[in-house]
């Protein structure tokens, strides 16, 4: 996931690493918080991946500072990560799921359609699951009410899904 954060950053301007990361923080502090140890060897990655170029420069500061930038093969990359499958894992579902859809606007209308559609096949599978746990009869007082929080959650995350695919159509 954080490949996708670091070049939808990149896709609006060139940034050093610490830009990139105050960036990724005031657009997606609600949803995560990478460090630099997290953001550098995505960097690299990406780097020799061939979707983002690094030039060395002197900041204003006076001092030697690498500048990142997204390549067209970047852009391609980017758009496929927002496209890829959701997570499979339930509890890294969600909020990759909520930066995918942060970063819808940079989809065609047919792709964010498709990507919509998968995201809500998956909640509403996730959704049935819970309630199966749920139905357990000798499930404890804790569990059923973290069991019944989640399905709320994501009951409450089909609706968004579904506002957005009528907003789209409009």
């Amino acid at each position: 996931m954080i490949e996708l954060l670091i070049l939808f950053e990149l896709n609006k301007r060139i940034l050093t690493m610490y830009g990139i990361s105050k960036e990724i923080r005031a657009s997606f502090s609600v949803l995560t918080t990478p460090s630099y140890g997290t953001i550098k060897p995505a960097l690299n990655r990406l780097e020799k991946a061939g979707f983002v170029k690094k030039q060395k420069s002197m900041s204003e500061g006076g001092r030697p500072s690498n500048y990142y930038s997204i390549t067209k093969d970047g852009v391609d990359e980017l758009r496929r990560l927002i496209l890829a499958p959701p997570q499979e894992n339930p509890i890294q579902f969600l909020p990759s799921a909520r930066i995918k859809l942060a970063c819808a606007d940079l989809l065609e209308k047919d792709e964010l359609f498709t990507m919509l559609k998968n995201l809500k096949l998956k909640s509403e599978s996730i959704l049935a699951d819970i309630k199966n746990l749920e139905n357990n009869k000798e499930l404890s007082f804790y569990p059923r009410m973290v069991f019944d929080n989640l399905m709320c959650e994501y009951k409450n995350f089909i609706s968004l899904l579904e506002g957005f695919e009528h907003a789209s159509k409009n």
